[in-house]
């Protein structure tokens, strides 16, 4: 892929202002004053980088002197001073020229508190200027709706967080969408996006560090921006402004700091406290993640503790025709759900070469589905619209399902072990034993899972596994987290409670059943004197 790297805003290359538009946006925001600022009088700082970007923005026009630019993605590490010209952004539309009469600008958040970040330093820059005082009204009471109104157009601003069903009859003429990356559910931006087609010349900006995980609007956003800023999809409306490491850049590299962190050259963010933290991560893990992730702006895997490396396992995608895998050995790894949760089977087959290929299957309760994919901060509807997830009607998963379902698979492909954890399985099992099918228990102790975990990171890290890039089990192999005990041997675990990892289990199980082969027993045909001599060896 093509560099994403924003050069353009640093280059001096021509930025097109037929009208002068961009022009006028620089000289509003350098007439404002800043609490924080330096310049003489408190001038409002607006730097050589920053001022390009606004040009960016405001200066293109169609011929009719409509902006070309509709949205904005830009994504800046921490320190950046990105909420002090966000702010100044929502002005230029509340009391500047950019504004329209009775217009809706909105500052949007996750949370009440984050949204209130931006709005407060809104309200800090008027307040610095006793004309701006006069021709405002600033609603900031404690647990009160946060309001700045321009009393002569009836313009205005708005701060407000994750409640989007409260907003659906909105029609903003502006849109800051702060930190997208820990947005949870959709309703806010479907609100939000819905309003804004309802008016020509409307802008969002999303401004936001990096994120976690792939199952989220933030990343869809990100892959979005990363592809137009690539040049694989032309969009002129569509600005992406990405400042990121790559991951294989040295992350302990100044030079790579001072060019993904734009305010470096003027103190910001400050260089000797990087230096501090930078040197804090060199022997901690979760840190030096989190310096990747807020100073390097590198998307991060969802996990922290991750047991997979995610890139590796991106490279063993590949189309896959399961009628080509029918003959195959199949081994099925089933994961059953409690109290309405995910079931996954996942089946993985053996190759001659020692590959193994997975693909799952995974079953959700379809009661308040909408809820669910709230509370778990996944798109359940837009999967079982693409027929990823099946949805079975009620608030739990009747085992019948899953046993038909089960049955369907070894009628069609070669089955030699149908893997169990024997807890709330028994009566599946029993049927399936009783017409000859091959159930077999897999318990979920650390003396069983261990080792079949560490089957699954070998043959993943050992870029032995093949798939089809199937979203959801991605998301539940990016969401374990990993603990390892005294033997060595890794324990997969949820990062949060409303995580999901049914499907890394069930392929674990399946994985370590398909990578037996004569000269390395799995550990279910031990017998214990040697499971236990090998436990103790590892210890």
């Amino acid at each position: 892929m093509a560099s994403t790297y924003p050069e353009w805003i640093f280059d001096g290359s021509p930025i097109d202002d037929p009208f002068g538009y961009g022009e006028r946006a620089v000289t509003f925001l350098r007439r404002l004053k800043h609490p924080n600022s330096n310049a003489p009088k408190n001038g409002f700082q607006l730097y050589d980088w920053q001022e390009r970007i606004i040009r960016r923005i405001y200066g293109p026009r169609h011929p009719d002197g409509r902006r070309i630019v509709e949205t904005v993605f830009w994504m800046i590490p921490r320190g950046n001073r990105k909420t002090s010209l966000a702010a100044a952004l929502a002005l230029l539309h509340t009391i500047g020229p950019e504004k329209v009469p009775a217009g809706q600008v909105i500052f949007a958040a996750s949370d009440r508190e984050q949204a209130g970040l931006g709005f407060k330093e809104a309200a800090n820059i008027v307040r610095m200027d006793k004309r701006l005082v006069a021709a405002t009204r600033i609603y900031d009471a404690h647990n009160s709706a946060k309001k700045i109104v321009y009393k002569a157009e009836g313009v205005e601003l708005q701060a407000i967080s994750s409640d989007g069903a409260a907003q659906h009859g909105k029609t903003p003429a502006f849109v800051l969408v702060d930190e997208i990356h820990v947005w949870k559910g959709r309703d806010l931006w479907e609100a939000l996006k819905s309003g804004m087609v309802k008016t020509s010349g409307t802008l969002m900006v999303i401004a936001t560090t990096a994120g976690r995980g792939s199952e989220n609007i933030g990343f869809e956003q990100y892959d979005y921006a990363r592809r137009v800023a690539s040049g694989e999809i032309v969009n002129p409306a569509y600005l992406p402004i990405i400042f990121e490491a790559a991951n294989d850049n040295d992350w302990q590299d100044e030079a790579l700091w001072h060019r993904v962190n734009p305010g470096l050259q003027h103190g910001f963010p400050n260089l000797n406290a990087l230096r501090t933290a930078a040197k804090e991560a060199e022997h901690r893990p979760a840190d030096r993640a989190a310096f990747r992730q807020f100073n390097l702006n590198i998307w991060q895997a969802h996990s922290r503790d991750p047991l997979f490396d995610m890139a590796t396992y991106d490279a063993g995608e590949m189309p896959l025709d399961l009628a080509e895998l029918e003959e195959l050995p199949c081994f099925l790894g089933v994961d059953l759900s409690r109290s309405g949760d995910l079931t996954a089977v996942v089946a993985a087959w053996r190759h001659d070469d020692g590959r193994i290929t997975v693909h799952p299957w995974f079953f959700v309760p379809g009661d308040d589905l909408k809820g669910r994919a709230e509370r778990d901060g996944v798109p359940y509807e837009q999967w079982r619209d693409a027929d990823l997830i099946n949805v079975i009607d009620g608030p739990v998963i009747a085992p019948e399902e899953i046993e038909k379902h089960i049955r369907e698979l070894c009628a069609r492909f070669n089955v030699q072990e149908i893997t169990f954890d024997p807890y709330d399985a028994r009566m599946i099992m029993q049927h399936l034993h009783d017409d000859g099918l091959p159930a077999v228990e897999m318990r979920q102790g650390p003396l069983t899972m261990g080792p079949a975990i560490a089957d699954l990171e070998r043959i993943v890290n050992g870029r032995a596994l093949r798939h089809g890039e199937h979203p959801i089990l991605r998301h539940h192999f990016d969401s374990v987290v990993v603990s390892r005990g005294d033997s060595g041997l890794p324990r997969m675990h949820k990062g949060r409670k409303t995580d999901r990892i049914d499907g890394a289990v069930a392929a674990a199980m399946a994985v370590s059943r398909a990578s037996m082969n004569d000269n390395r027993k799995s550990f279910l045909d031990m017998d214990p004197d040697e499971l236990d001599r090998l436990m103790a060896e590892a210890a």
